[in-house]
């Protein structure tokens, strides 16, 4: 007999501007520089049947045929298609980089600590798996010898208007730093000139190079106002500590933190917090009474991938894909489940996450 179909209760299930107004946003992270196929397309499927209201991944037309298929799972099993949202940055990004190394430097004695500590499982005898790797540099400093490079990938004006036209998204992410309004800008001018209707574009931004809390909220306020007059409706990304919320229970304070001293002075639109998020975050945020209205929802990343990885390489062992074991499927989609439930649940009525008065 075949596995129950199941996903968030009836209730608990909003279209995605109705989730933001209600604070119980979630949304995936799959990685802006992932293009490890078949764990996005499992791992898109497993949470959009868990209720995520969106699917972030990368710019690239493989990557998003695979999150699509997964959706597409879910939807035959009830779910409501989330949005499919992909990233892009105004500039060199953590989040859009690549370690390599030549193995053939690697000392035969080597206990290889790069390895031990990749999340991503990217790092093996024939060195960095390229498409599994998603950025996160743990392995940079780990290497005794200094052997791993890091190498970035910037998608060049020319092909955004193209690649975006072929992927359709629902909504873009544009990873920005302090210090780059004008490119930035000429961001923000290539999505209105492909013509795409976005439903949002979200800004991840972060306090990075010693900037204050009131540096970076003038940067989002000139982002806002070009966004604005381009037509776009925002969705501010705080990310507290980047692609860290599979490293422990005290990353979960530092996107609440950075939410606490940025909340008040950030420009209108929706705050969802990433960088740190994990299992831990909503407690963290329940305690916190400035924060905690000003919460749109959460970003989950590296521990959303991190616990399905088990149940994601059995899969990969017996050369199937996860979503078609009915034997493990529901086991993972219990444990996003876990993960994403509690925020469709959040607040029992009004609304909340927005920073001031929202213009339509």
């Amino acid at each position: 007999m075949g596995a129950v179909l199941r996903g968030p209760a009836p209730l608990l299930r909003q279209d995605p501007e109705q989730a933001l107004a209600a604070g119980r946003w979630v949304k995936l992270i799959g990685g802006a520089s992932n293009q490890d196929l078949a764990a996005i397309e499992d791992l898109a499927g497993i949470h959009a049947l868990a209720g995520v209201h969106c699917i972030d991944v990368a710019a690239d037309p493989a990557v998003v045929a695979a999150a699509r298929r997964g959706m597409a799972w879910a939807e035959a099993r009830g779910a409501t298609r989330p949005w499919l949202m992909v990233s892009l940055s105004d500039g060199l990004d953590p989040h859009f980089r690549k370690a390599w190394f030549d193995p053939g430097r690697c000392p035969p004695a080597c206990p290889r600590p790069c390895e031990r500590v990749c999340p991503a499982l990217a790092i093996g005898g024939t060195g960095v798996v390229e498409e599994r790797c998603y950025g996160c540099g743990r392995c940079l400093p780990a290497c005794p010898l200094g052997l791993i490079e890091e190498r970035n990938q910037v998608l060049e004006a020319a092909g955004v208007g193209g690649l975006l036209a072929q992927l359709a998204p629902d909504a873009v992410e544009l990873h920005t730093r302090p210090g780059r309004l004008e490119a930035f800008g000429d961001r923000v001018a290539q999505l209105a000139a492909s013509g795409v209707p976005l439903q949002r574009v979200a800004v991840s931004a972060a306090l990075e190079g010693g900037a204050t809390v009131e540096e970076l909220s003038a940067e989002l306020w000139a982002r806002f106002r070009l966004l604005r007059g381009a037509g776009f409706r925002p969705l501010w990304q705080l990310d507290g500590r980047p692609m860290s919320g599979d490293v422990g229970a005290g990353t979960a304070h530092a996107a609440v933190g950075l939410l606490e001293r940025l909340g008040p002075l950030a420009p209108p639109g929706p705050l969802q917090l990433a960088g740190g998020t994990n299992a831990h975050t909503l407690a963290v945020l329940a305690r916190s009474p400035s924060a905690g209205p000003r919460a749109a929802g959460v970003a989950f990343g590296g521990v959303a991938r991190r616990q399905l990885q088990p149940l994601l390489r059995e899969a990969q062992a017996e050369g199937r894909r996860l979503l078609d074991l009915p034997l493990l499927w529901p086991r993972a989609l219990a444990i996003a489940e876990a993960l994403v439930a509690p925020w469709l649940a959040r607040g029992a009525c009004g609304p909340r996450g927005l920073a001031g008065p929202w213009p339509g």
